[in-house]
């Protein structure tokens, strides 16, 4: 026994298929890859679906060995009634069970195999068919296990179970596996997704996972959209009447604009309580809201109205109205107004352009089949597959992006495993600056040369890292020799490379040795000069004993100073005096022109008498 439909929300298809007329929808089976490392006749990569239910391990990957229960092969019991246990050793492979398909739910099957230890399931299947994705059965066979389902479940076809079986009978040790990092697309820095929900509370657990599940994820959903990492859209299934029944009670009542957009009656009885046409009014609410918060650029608001919404306008409690609708969008800011002329007249006959846009996006485009399960999440234009939880929704979220570019979140402990603390990751790594090539990424870790401080270091980032460009020297000194003595510090590093300053010789990188300038006769040539070899430099100095400095000496340098300065003021004192002189010999001349000097003799002078 097991659900062999595509959608296998029983009542959802079987009322689609009434409206629609028409056969089963394009579903694409998700799927991920199964390799076989041993025995060598069984090597190579194998398909098998994504089962709707536990925990996929989206962007990682599982390594185990089969197993196949002598007793119990349809896992239709508990282990310990066979007392058969496959929880693994310290330090042993985990156990993918593998079982037969029948006789019992998918998620029977993997509960018992979850309790019995095993770290995932592999059910094969009894017939040979083309893969199909195994769901959660409906309310009648529900159980409380089922949220506590966190193993990854997967079907295979029944000749490659067949041949597994065959191994292990053989006594081969079959190693294998489990793949999800192709899973889903990667191709960006941003995820889309979109998410297919419904507002009618009143459809059993189905419905709750959904309520449970928008209350616990929007917070994060939230912190994501406000930052940029992802795109969010909410979408709403909707049906349509055949013409032949638009007049039928079944349809006035659980349809709108007359049979063109229709929704299944919440308690499944047309005599009582709220109709078909109410949840289409209320779907359409929704993604009003969402439209008018995105214009005003607040697009996770949706989040609050929906999660508000469930609270505030149960159907329980007969509030699933219009005023009550009203009373969280105006508690929220939103423009009711926008909001309701974006829901239009539900009486009109005519299309209602919203509604029109939800339906078309049900058919599926390009490697997204149709939309028939609900709730379903689309992340990159794939269907997601697994328990609609925050965790396994968050983890499936963090495989869309790019390697490297995931947010935090997803480097979280609680998400992932952080490989650059084992063993830096195998990467290059300068433990005197703590500087590392190791980079964490969700899918595991990349060996990838860092810029630090805005230096760019360069090299394979696994063997080798070093710093290049303007501003190299001031992270660890550019990965070069540096040394400081008595005060006196040298370096190795310039923009161009480690290369030794003048006064030593080496790589310039792990060794610069000082030059020893006397003994190799480079310095203090002259005869009375007697040369000092210092750290980095040399001193001159004369025979009488006076000390010099490296190269000329220093005392000779200061001879030469003094020297220039008393020349200096001489020849100011001479020019000084020469100017002087000139300057007294011409006003002498000049004076001499207008009075008698002492060395002249008498002069006679003239006047004039005036009588009067």
């Amino acid at each position: 026994m097991g659900f062999r439909s595509a959608g296998g929300m029983l009542r959802l298809l079987v009322w689609a298929a009434f409206l629609l007329g028409c056969s089963y929808a394009r579903f694409v089976v998700e799927k991920n890859s199964l390799k076989v490392t041993a025995p060598d006749d069984l090597k190579g990569t194998y398909e098998c679906a994504i089962g709707n239910f536990g925990v996929p391990q989206y962007g990682g990957t599982m390594v185990g060995f089969v197993a196949y229960p002598k007793a119990n092969k349809k896992a239709c019991k508990s282990f310990d009634d066979f007392d058969i246990s496959y929880k693994a050793k310290p330090g042993a492979f985990p156990t993918f069970l593998l079982v037969d398909r029948g006789d019992c739910y998918f998620t029977k099957k993997a509960w018992n195999a979850q309790s019995a230890g095993a770290a995932a399931i592999l059910v094969a299947d009894d017939k040979d068919e083309p893969l199909i994705t195994m769901d959660t059965p409906e309310e009648a066979g529900r159980a409380d296990y089922l949220d506590n389902i966190t193993i990854p479940s997967a079907l295979i076809t029944k000749s490659f179970g067949d041949r597994l079986k065959k191994a292990i009978d053989n006594g081969d040790m079959v190693n294998v596996n489990l793949d999800w990092r192709e899973a889903l697309p990667h191709p960006d820095e941003r995820v889309e997704y979109e998410f297919w929900t419904n507002s009618n509370d009143e459809c059993g657990p189905k419905c709750d996972s959904q309520i449970d599940f928008v209350k616990t994820f929007k917070g994060a959903a939230q912190v994501l959209e406000k930052k940029g990492y992802t795109e969010f859209t909410p979408h709403y299934i909707t049906w349509y009447c055949p013409e032949a029944f638009i007049l039928s009670k079944q349809c006035k009542s659980q349809c709108i604009n007359h049979g063109r957009y229709c929704a299944p009656d919440p308690e499944q009885d047309f005599s009582k309580g709220y109709d078909g046409k109410d949840v289409v009014v209320q779907n359409l609410r929704q993604v009003c809201v969402f439209k008018v918060a995105k214009e005003h650029k607040k697009p996770w608001l949706w989040w609050d109205y929906v999660t508000d919404f469930a609270i505030r306008c149960p159907m329980k409690e007969k509030k699933y109205t219009k005023e009550c609708a009203d009373g969280v969008i105006k508690s929220l800011g939103l423009d009711h107004k926008a909001i309701d002329k974006c829901i239009g007249d539900p009486n009109a006959d005519e299309e209602n352009p919203v509604l029109k846009a939800e339906q078309d996006s049900q058919i599926g485009k390009g490697s997204r089949g149709d939309v028939t399960i609900l709730p379903t999440l689309v992340i990159n234009n794939r269907q997601y597959r697994g328990k609609l939880d925050k965790g396994p929704v968050l983890k499936a979220l963090c495989a869309g992006f790019r390697e490297t570019t995931e947010p935090a979140v997803c480097l979280s402990e609680d998400i992932q495993t952080n490989e650059c603390l084992e063993n830096n990751g195998g990467c290059w790594e300068d433990k005197a600056a703590n500087i590392t090539a190791c980079k964490d990424t969700f899918r595991g870790r990349v060996c990838e040369c860092p810029v630090v401080k805005g230096v760019k270091f360069v090299g394979d980032g696994y063997t080798h890292c070093e710093a290049s460009g303007s501003g190299r020297c001031e992270i660890n000194n550019g990965g070069c020799w540096k040394e400081t003595r008595n005060g006196h510090t040298y370096s190795a590093c310039t923009d161009e490379g480690c290369k030794c300053p003048v006064g030593f010789k080496g790589d310039g990188t792990h060794k610069c040795e000082d030059i020893d300038e006397c003994k190799e006769r480079t310095a203090c040539q002259c005869k009375e000069c007697k040369c000092k070899n210092t750290w980095g430099s040399y001193e001159c100095g004369c025979s009488g004993g006076n000390n010099g400095a490296r190269g000329v000496g220093w005392n000779f340098l200061w001879v030469i100073f003094f020297g220039l300065v008393a020349a200096g003021i001489a020849g100011y004192a001479v020019y000084k005096y020469r100017i002087r002189s000139y300057m007294d010999s011409e006003i002498r001349a000049i004076m001499a022109q207008y009075m008698p000097l002492d060395n002249q003799g008498d002069v006679q002078s003239h006047s004039h008498h005036i009588e009067m």
